[in-house]
C-alpha cells in the first residue's frame, strides 16, 4: 500500500528545528493574501516538487513558509499568490512567537494522491471540491464504483465524496424530475454498473461500495465528504440485510420495526437516526438539521468555527484554519448534522448558534480519518439544479472553500512513529 497513513496525529507532528540562516518566503493567509484558495495550490505544488514547506497553524490565519527560490517566486507571481521574503532573523522571530503562543509549525513533506468519487458523466461544476482543486491547480483522479470494487482506493491518500446517494435512491430526484433525461440516464448507468459487477440492485452495490469506503478509512485513508454523501453513506453502512434494503430499492415505505434493525455500530459519525418513512418526501433521515426539501425546512443562518489549540489539538486546528470564524451557511440535500445524532468521540469543528446542529465534523476510525462538511457549495447558498456554476475567480477569499482546501493539505502533514 503506497498511501500515507492517518494514524495518531495527536502525537505525530514534528516541531521544526532551528531556522536555517537563509531567506525564506512567507505566504500569508490573513487579509494580506490576494488569493487564499490558490495559496493552497501553491503550497501543494511546492511539496509535490520536493521542496520543504511548513504550515503555521494559528499564525496569521494559517500561513505557509517555503524556500525562497527564483522558481517559487515566479510560481507565486504567476498564480497571483502573495508571498513575502523573510530573513533568517524574521523567521526566528516568527518561531519564537509560535513557541510562546497557541500556535504550531507543521512540516508538509509529501503531496497526497487525491481521488474524487464521482460518476464518469459528472460535470466539474457539480462538485465544490472539484471546482476548488481545479481553481487551486491541485491534481486529482476520478474513481467510481468499478474502480472501488477493483481495489483502487488503496492507491489514494485522500478520497472525496460529494452528492452520491449511497442508499441507491438517486437522492429521491424522481419526485420532481422523473421524466428528466439526465435522471433517466443516471438510473440506466447505475443499473448497468450494478449488473456488470454482479449485484441484484443499485442499493446492494452502493452498500458494498460504502463498506469498501469504511475499510479504506479503517486501514489508514483520509475520507472527506459533503452534501448527500455524508448522510447516505452512514445510512448505507447501518442498513442491515432486512426490508430496509428492499425499501431503498423500490421506494416503498419503511416500517418502524425495520428502522430498529439498523446497525449503527457500522456507521462512522452518527447513531440512532430515524429514517424518513414517507416516500413522497425528499429527505433521508433526521440526521440533517435543515431538511431543505420538506415542509419543516429551516432557513439558513451562519455557522461558527471553533478555535483549537494548535499545540494540543493540531488536527482540528489544521482543519479550521481560516481568516474568518463566522461563515454564512449554505444548503445541500444534507445541510447540517443534528448534535444529538453525532457519536461520542467525533469532534465538532463548527456549529450553528445554539449548538443544536453541527456544520463540520471530524473523527477517527482505525488508522484513518473522516471529515464531513454539510452543504453543497459554499458560495452558492441555495443551489438549484440548472443554476450557473460558481466562478471561484470571483471568490478567491471564500472562507467556506478554505475549509475544503484545509482537508486537502491535511494528509501532507509530516508524521513520525509513535513512542511505545
Amino acid at each position: 500500500m503506497t498511501r500515507l497513513r492517518a494514524a495518531a496525529f495527536a502525537c505525530a507532528l514534528t516541531v521544526p528545528g532551528p531556522a536555517a540562516a537563509v531567506q525564506q518566503l512567507l505566504v500569508p493567509m490573513d487579509g494580506e493574501q490576494t488569493d487564499h484558495l490558490k495559496a493552497y495550490g501553491y503550497a501543494f505544488l511546492t511539496i509535490q516538487d520536493g521542496a520543504a514547506a511548513e504550515w503555521l497553524l494559528n499564525y496569521r490565519s494559517g500561513s505557509f513558509i517555503v524556500p525562497d527560490t527564483p522558481d517559487l517566486r515566479r510560481r507565486a507571481a504567476l498564480m497571483g499568490v502573495t508571498s513575502t521574503p523573510v530573513s533568517a532573523s524574521d523567521v526566528a522571530r516568527i518561531r519564537a512567537e509560535i513557541a510562546a503562543r497557541n500556535m504550531e509549525a507543521v512540516k508538509l513533506d509529501k503531496a497526497p494522491r487525491i481521488a474524487i468519487y464521482t460518476p464518469p458523466n459528472s460535470s466539474p461544476w457539480d462538485d465544490a471540491v472539484t471546482m476548488a482543486l481545479d481553481y487551486a491547480r491541485i491534481p486529482y483522479e476520478l474513481v467510481w464504483d468499478g474502480e472501488v470494487m477493483a481495489g483502487a482506493l488503496d492507491q489514494y491518500d485522500w478520497v472525496h465524496l460529494h452528492h452520491e446517494d449511497f442508499t441507491g435512491q438517486y437522492s429521491k430526484f424522481y419526485l420532481a424530475y422523473a421524466s428528466a433525461p439526465w435522471l433517466q440516464e443516471e438510473v440506466a448507468r447505475n443499473e448497468a454498473m450494478a449488473a456488470d459487477l454482479g449485484f441484484g440492485s443499485v442499493p446492494a452495490l452502493k452498500r458494498e461500495v460504502a463498506r469498501r469506503l469504511r475499510e479504506y478509512v479503517e486501514s489508514g485513508g483520509f475520507l472527506f465528504a459533503m452534501c448527500t454523501a455524508t448522510e447516505t453513506l452512514e445510512l448505507a453502512l447501518a442498513a442491515a440485510e432486512t426490508d430496509i434494503a428492499a425499501a431503498f430499492a423500490d421506494g416503498s415505505p419503511i416500517s418502524p420495526s425495520a428502522r430498529n434493525q439498523m446497525d449503527w455500530d457500522q456507521a462512522l459519525a452518527f447513531h440512532d437516526a430515524l429514517l424518513v418513512t414517507d416516500p413522497s418526501l425528499s429527505a433521508f433521515s433526521d440526521i440533517d438539521g435543515h431538511q431543505v426539501n420538506t415542509p419543516w425546512r429551516r432557513e439558513l443562518g451562519s455557522f461558527v468555527l471553533f478555535d483549537f489549540s494548535a499545540k494540543f489539538d493540531p488536527v482540528p486546528a489544521m482543519l479550521t484554519q481560516n481568516h474568518e470564524r463566522v461563515i454564512e451557511d449554505f444548503y445541500g440535500l444534507t445541510t447540517t448534522f443534528r448534535a444529538d445524532r453525532i457519536r461520542s468521540g467525533v469532534t465538532v469543528l463548527a456549529e450553528e448558534p445554539g449548538g443544536e446542529t453541527a456544520k463540520y465534523i471530524h473523527g477517527f476510525l482505525g488508522e484513518g480519518t473522516f471529515t464531513y462538511l454539510g452543504g453543497h457549495d459554499p458560495e452558492d447558498p441555495r443551489h438549484m439544479i440548472g443554476d450557473a456554476h460558481t466562478d471561484l475567480a470571483l471568490h478567491p477569499h471564500s472562507p467556506g472553500y478554505r475549509l475544503i482546501l484545509n482537508n486537502v493539505l491535511f494528509p501532507a502533514a509530516r508524521k513520525k512513529k509513535l513512542k511505545t
